[in-house]
């Protein structure tokens, strides 16, 4: 098992629209998705430049782990995405390996996929989500 590849670049935001035009003037494309994703309390922006993408993210609630990482941080890089094929086998992997997950279960995530995040106290401070590619037809 192994991380394919970068999947994207997760930038926490305090406003989506305002960020949202300011990377559509950055990278000269548009958001080619936008969604709500409830169960991490955010709405995102999906940009694409070439093979690779960005996730912009807002909070819809105080209490999720946006606002959280804005209230510390502020905007800024909030996440590294990796793909990976099986994310079951990547996350036994991982644990053998000694880092610590975020979630026991992967849990749904944006842009049709999969995911589970990994505590940065165990990647040099960088959270790193693994997520996989959800075949749906």
């Amino acid at each position: 098992m192994k991380m394919n590849k970068i999947e994207h670049i997760g930038i926490a935001v305090k406003d989506l629209e305002l960020s949202c035009n300011l990377y559509e003037k950055l990278l000269g494309v548009t958001p080619y998705k936008r969604e709500q994703v409830f169960s991490e309390g955010v709405y995102t922006a999906f940009f694409r430049t070439g093979e690779s993408k960005i996730e912009l993210l807002q909070a819809t609630t105080n209490e999720s782990a946006i606002a959280g990482f804005i209230a510390k941080k502020g905007e800024g890089i909030h996440h590294i995405a990796f793909q990976v094929d099986d994310i079951l086998a990547e996350m036994v992997r991982l644990k053998n390996e000694g880092f610590t997950l975020l979630n026991e279960e992967p849990k749904m995530g944006a842009d049709n996929k999969l995911v589970c995040f990994v505590h940065p106290k165990g990647t040099g401070g960088v959270l790193v989500e693994i997520c996989q590619e959800l075949n749906i037809e």
